[in-house]
């Protein structure tokens, strides 16, 4: 027996291993999509760069859950869709954030939400956080004020505040998929399908209403563009929520949750290294303060 026991001991790191990569690679190509999106959109082309993102995602979903979707009933595509509203308000308030403040301040303002969501949470079921997520929320909250002034006290920006309300709408997504009745028991795929589809209908309508015709804005586009168009709708949409499912399924949600809260840290990483951010002695302590605030908070809340 002890035989047998011995290799599966030394071959279970790899396995976590094989599993934990992909899934932190996910969690970079989240980090990296605020550079992208900035890179991509500009404050006129906002609808219509969502809708190109997800419409180009959407098909291979709809496919590849063709017949989950047939077996979900009239309730469940019913609350898939209200979540599907909501959604599109995340990204909404996400992609317009992201093009009025920087790739850094972005990633790291909307890690918020792993903060706000116990807070809402607790609050929703009467209870009352321990002192040391308290503690945890005060520090990330005073690392976003600090982080937000750069290089020297100011006002926040228009993108800042909005990745911030961007943050408290991912914080009700949450809540509202956990308690929402009608969507308990179906599959991951079909329920992200008519989501992502509620959200490209919204943006659709707000496009044509902006007169944003997604189509002229494509063709606008030059190689980088498309390149950043593809890798938000490929990498950041398709394959992260493939590898999402299938990480799950292999390993725990907590963990794949704790390697995903590794986002801000690429975001930072990206827009310093790549976007050429630059955050001052002030906004570089923010930034610390965040993750750090984050990282206490998520394990405080188990």
């Amino acid at each position: 027996m002890s035989s047998i026991a011995v290799p599966a001991a030394r071959v279970a790191p790899r396995r976590a291993w094989h599993t934990d990569l992909p899934v932190l690679l996910v969690a970079a190509f989240w980090g990296a999509s605020y550079l992208a999106a900035k890179d991509v959109t500009t404050a006129r082309t906002v609808l219509a760069v969502l809708v190109l993102r997800f419409a180009l995602a959407l098909p291979v979903l709809a496919v590849a859950g063709r017949r989950s979707l047939r077996a979900l009933t009239g309730a469940q595509w019913r609350g898939a869709a209200l979540l599907g509203l909501i959604l599109s308000g995340i990204f909404l308030l996400e992609t317009y954030g992201v093009v009025h403040t920087s790739a850094t301040n972005a990633g790291l303002v909307i890690s918020l939400t792993m903060i706000f969501t116990p807070l809402a949470e607790a609050a929703a079921e009467r209870t009352r956080p321990t002192p040391p997520f308290l503690g945890a929320a005060a520090l990330s909250v005073l690392g976003v004020v600090l982080l937000t002034q750069g290089a020297g006290f100011t006002r926040p920006s228009l993108g800042d505040l909005l990745m911030l309300l961007a943050a408290l709408a991912r914080t009700l997504h949450v809540l509202v998929m956990s308690r929402l009745r009608a969507v308990r028991g179906a599959g991951a795929l079909p329920l992200t399908t008519v989501q992502l589809g509620t959200a490209v209908a919204v943006f659709a309508v707000l496009s044509a209403g902006a007169g944003q015709a997604p189509w002229t804005t494509a063709a606008d586009f030059g190689a980088r563009q498309w390149a950043g168009l593809l890798f938000l709708a490929v990498l950041c949409t398709l394959i992260a929520f493939f590898v999402q499912m299938w990480a799950v399924r292999r390993t725990s949600p907590s963990r794949v949750g704790l390697l995903l809260g590794t986002e801000p840290l690429w975001a930072a990483a990206a827009g310093i290294a790549l976007g050429g951010d630059r955050l001052g002695a002030v906004g570089l302590a923010g930034g610390a303060l965040v993750l750090v605030g984050t990282a206490w908070g998520r394990r405080a809340a188990g």
